[in-house]
């Protein structure tokens, strides 16, 4: 997808592995440890056993038997204890990262830029916050450790055979050819191939959300056979991608399969030929036969896990993607004289001859400028689609303009850190989300060291405070998703309660009350317009009563301002307003 969010590279994700390797030295090296001793311990019985062999050949004595057999059975048991306690190292050092990457990937995302947001759509970010997340879920828990245990005990088994008899490793040598080329051919195709499989996947989501959120439009225009060929179609892409990382598995573990068995056979071909010849003992050959069937386990493993680092690879890369999405509003970053301009001003927002494009040679705002007069209430009027909405956010500092500046106290927005954007001006749309929790935490969230008293009285500014109380538990019923239902309109009203307890200068309403009924819509408003006496507010409405309770009215046409004035003002002139006024007020 053109506007999905973008992927980091490998080097990137290369980068962000060994930070985390640096981060847990101690955890790593237990882990380690522990797997390396149960390794060695491993590596005693075959040679005790081969050394056994040797004896009873030669004739040695029942009792000598015996004590080579209680020898191998303790470091049996010695073996079983250690890979237990490895195990469990190896478990919560994985379950330490895996939080740690779980946090730090809601850090970025919470950190991004709503404009991002709203241009990735919900199904990119949705597929990274949920397959992504447990896709690399598996790889941090089982894969990695897995992989790093492997890797060990192949080398030390390869150490073991080499003192066995250095001719004896000879033959374990050949699967090395074998498993090289495969794993090249493997390697050089399967990252983009899960990349493009977890593309897909994100097309699925996105699709289903536009068709599950739309329902009744789409029912109402006749388009759900339209939405199902766009559901086939993603479907389709994603089988033909699932199909070709199916088929690399195909080809590479039939390969793997034959690769890691080849030492155990040639060992023992090669080994016997070795001791017709008189050039290693039975013992010998005995002992590197059976480290080079253990040879097996591990390199299995280590190829076998090798396919869900492609996976965990791939979701890895999506997951620190997110944190390489540029915000636009840097692009038009202030210059030093700038970021010193009137400090600790009077709240003036003001834009000049600014311009935005959604695509590239569009403009929807074509040269805007517009000064709202500190703590006056303006009122932003005009049909749909004629660039309220988009003005609104570029006043709110959402977005940056393609040119011109939209400043407070001469400080472009562009460019201004979020935590003290909202500090000046902070947007409230019609869309509106109620947090698990309780209703005084959805509230407060905004200011986590508000105390009961101010979230009482943040509610009660919106009209909001009586029913709040009537809720079973008050302020601390349980909200949100599985706890008690709001309707839109109370919502709303929490949404509104927040930026009062926010307390910004200047408040961007875009439609904010449009889903509540226009009789309590109107009475919240009033009653917001008291609470928020001496702040700046822009209203974007599509109902007129807004404007004529406002200082000023701004109508917007095609993407202009094309009147400004008072509510009087603006009817005497006999313009556009007026017409719209006596239309509605008729």
């Amino acid at each position: 997808m053109s506007n999905a969010l973008p992927v980091a590279d490998i080097a990137q994700v290369r980068r962000y592995v060994r930070e985390l390797i640096r981060r847990h030295p101690r955890g790593l090296a237990a882990a380690l440890g522990l797997h390396a001793l149960a390794a060695g311990a491993g590596l005693v019985a075959p040679r005790l056993l081969g050394d056994l062999v040797e004896g009873i050949s030669q004739g040695i004595a029942a009792t000598t038997v015996d004590r080579v057999v209680a020898a191998i059975a303790a470091f049996v048991v010695v073996q079983a204890v250690l890979v237990r306690f490895a195990h469990l190292a190896s478990a919560r050092l994985g379950e330490r990262v895996l939080a740690e990457l779980r946090e730090e990937f809601v850090d970025r995302v919470l950190a991004l830029p709503l404009a991002t947001v709203e241009r990735a759509g919900t199904g990119d970010l949705l597929t990274r916050t949920s397959r992504d997340v447990a896709a690399l879920s598996r790889t941090v828990r089982f894969a990695g450790p897995e992989t790093l245990i492997a890797a060990l005990t192949v080398l030390l088994i390869l150490g073991a055979l080499v003192l066995t008899g250095p001719l004896l490793a000879l033959p374990s040598l050949l699967a090395v050819p074998v498993l090289w080329a495969g794993t090249r051919w493997y390697l050089r195709r399967a990252p983009q191939g899960y990349l493009r499989e977890n593309a897909a996947y994100s097309d699925i989501t996105d699709g289903i959300s536009e068709t599950v959120e739309g329902a009744r439009t789409t029912e109402a225009l006749r388009q759900a056979a339209r939405r199902r060929a766009r559901g086939d179609a993603d479907i389709r892409r994603s089988y033909a991608a699932e199909r070709y990382t199916l088929h690399l598995r195909t080809v590479f573990w039939p390969v793997a399969e034959f690769g890691y068995l080849v030492p155990m056979v040639a060992t023992l071909l090669i080994g016997g030929w070795f001791h017709l010849k008189g050039w290693a003992s039975l013992g010998q050959v005995t002992a590197a036969t059976l480290y080079a069937q253990q040879l097996t386990d591990p390199i299995e493993r280590l190829l076998g896990w090798l396919d869900e680092f492609q996976v965990g690879g791939a979701s890895l890369a999506r997951l620190l993607g997110v944190a390489a999405e540029p915000d636009e509003r840097a692009k038009a970053s202030a210059t030093p004289d700038e970021r010193a301009a009137a400090p600790g001003g009077e709240g003036r927002l003001a834009a000049h001859d600014v311009r935005y494009a959604y695509r590239p040679g569009h403009d929807v705002l074509h040269g805007v400028t517009l000064e709202p007069r500190p703590g006056e209430r303006l009122a932003m009027v005009g049909p749909s689609g004629a660039g309220k909405s988009t003005l609104g956010r570029l006043l709110a500092g959402v977005h940056a303009p393609r040119a011109g500046t939209v400043t407070v106290d001469g400080r472009p927005l562009a460019g201004m850190p979020l935590a003290e954007l909202r500090t000046h001006v902070a947007l409230v749309s019609q869309e509106h989300h109620v947090f698990i929790g309780t209703l005084a935490d959805n509230v407060a969230m905004v200011r986590p060291d508000a105390d009961p008293a101010r979230v009482r009285a943040a509610l009660a500014a919106v009209d909001a405070l009586d029913w709040a109380l009537a809720l079973p538990d008050g302020l601390d019923t349980a909200v949100g998703a599985g706890g008690h239902p709001l309707t839109p309109a109370q919502a709303q009203q929490l949404a509104l309660a927040r930026l009062v307890l926010a307390d910004p200068h200047t408040l961007v309403l875009d439609e904010a009350t449009s889903l509540i009924d226009p009789r309590a819509a109107r009475a919240l408003e009033r009653s917001l317009a008291a609470v928020l006496h001496g702040r700046t507010v822009i209203a974007i409405a599509h109902r007129l009563f807004s404007a004529h309770d406002a200082d000023r009215v701004a109508v917007v046409a095609d993407g202009r301002i094309t009147e400004l004035g008072s509510h009087d003002e603006l009817v005497a002139t006999g313009g556009s307003y007026a017409a719209l006024w006596r239309s509605w007020h008729g």
